[in-house]
């Protein structure tokens, strides 16, 4: 079914494949999956369970719903797993995310409490999920039909994201959130190819998908597909009857929030583990007794925060890893030129899907970082706390990056510095992920 009767070529200026070079992109994309689960599948044997991204955490959520049965519980009851022997300790469960996930975990894995050897199952569950959002991606490379070298300045960017791997490979919801929004960027780029509303219907899978694993899933996902879905309006691409789905998707996207409003008074509930966590830790870090900054100074801090989290480092820095970190800065500049190349082409109405995706993709995580900054100010201002720069919140939009960079691409004509570009593309994440920062 198409969502319209006439649908314009939208082809990507600049970037069109031979079709040898689509065969080898697909032999790439499955060499590079590959690559994928067998590091994510090593380090969900290796990883310190105590060691980053909460996972102790994550795992009692998973072992509660285990043992009570509830799959929607009280979060002021949960308790915390001892990291050694896996019992329930009587210190409070800190996280305040919608049960969903933990209870996906609960009912398809092994029992938790008590059983340490089980973590190893339910890290390879994760490895599965965020196995299937990197082909999503991956897919969406190929989707794009993009020469060789631009595919690997695509794919070798998304597999270098430093915390994606130890994420993949660990009890996380940040695993079921990447998944969601690479299923849909996928199902975005072909609605706005292709006009087909099977495509639609895929993207909004992706969105309540992404939403139900944690809030930053529905404010980047929603705002990109409300992006994309107004686009398709303006463009008169859109059939009209499809918007009651879309909302109706939207609204069960947004439903365990306005469930967890309805319980706590708050889209992220403020639990007394939740505040405690924030007020002893920016007391433990000397944080609580110090001025607090002012905003344009928390501004200041944050996007440093942000940029040097983007490989995080459980040890200090070199020297030599902190100049690592102009490779990213680079990056970036690069994807902010490419966003404005599309903008000035959505501007002549001589846009692609990739413009399309781009916009859109830009503009939710605007609307997250401002309200992300926002919050986190206030968080700040109340204890103290400076510890909520994670860009791994993002990873559901992380393909926004090197599609940008792509843009850009196309709007080099000089071959040499067309090549010299692609060797900054495809060179810099890889020497930035190997010698930028340990991860532990």
């Amino acid at each position: 079914m198409a969502v319209v009767s006439s649908t314009p070529t939208y082809a990507t200026p600049g970037l069109a494949a031979a079709p040898a070079a689509a065969t080898t992109n697909f032999f790439v994309a499955a060499v590079i999956l590959v690559l994928f689960v067998v590091s994510a599948a090593v380090s969900a044997q290796r990883k310190d369970i105590t060691r980053g991204f909460d996972e102790v955490a994550h795992a009692s959520y998973v072992a509660h719903i285990q043992r009570s049965g509830d799959v929607w519980p009280d979060l002021n009851t949960m308790r915390m797993l001892d990291p050694q022997s896996f019992r329930f300790t009587t210190t409070a469960n800190y996280l305040n995310h919608p049960p969903l996930y933990y209870a996906l975990l609960a009912a398809i894995g092994p029992q938790l409490e008590g059983r340490p050897e089980a973590l190893v199952a339910h890290r390879l569950i994760d490895v599965a999920i965020a196995a299937l959002g990197f082909a999503a991606l991956l897919g969406l490379g190929l989707a794009a039909r993009l020469p060789r070298y631009e595919f690997y300045a695509f794919a070798v960017p998304l597999a270098c994201i430093p915390v994606l791997v130890p994420i993949a490979g660990a009890i996380n919801n940040d695993n079921l959130a990447f998944l969601g929004g690479a299923v849909a960027m996928l199902g975005a780029w072909q609605l706005t190819a292709t006009a087909r509303a099977s495509w639609l219907a895929v993207a909004l899978a992706g969105m309540i998908v992404a939403s139900f694993a944690k809030l930053t899933g529905l404010l980047l996902i929603g705002v990109m597909m409300g992006a994309v879905i107004a686009y398709l309006i303006w463009r008169r691409r859109l059939a009209w009857p499809l918007l009651i789905a879309a909302a109706f998707a939207f609204a069960v996207a947004a439903a365990p929030y306005i469930m967890f409003y309805a319980q706590y008074g708050s889209l992220t509930p403020q639990t007394p583990a939740q505040v405690a966590l924030l007020a002893d830790g920016a007391r433990a870090a000397g944080w609580a007794d110090l001025p607090r900054k002012s905003f344009a100074g928390y501004l200041g801090y944050f996007v440093t925060a942000f940029v040097a989290d983007w490989m995080p480092a459980l040890d200090d820095r070199s020297l030599f890893q902190y100049a690592m970190l102009a490779i990213p800065v680079a990056t970036l500049a690069c994807a902010f030129a490419g966003i404005a190349v599309s903008l000035r082409r959505l501007w002549r109405r001589q846009e692609s899907t990739l413009d399309v995706i781009i916009i859109a993709g830009t503009t939710a995580i605007a609307a997250t970082l401002a309200v992300h900054v926002i919050y986190s100010y206030g968080r700040h201002l109340s204890t103290g706390w400076l510890m909520d720069a994670y860009p791994r919140y993002y990873l559901p939009l992380a393909a926004v990056v090197p599609l940008a960079c792509l843009s850009l691409l196309t709007a080099v004509a000089a071959p040499r510095r067309r090549a010299a570009l692609l060797i900054v593309l495809i060179a810099g994440p890889a020497l930035f992920r190997i010698f930028g920062a340990p991860l532990g």
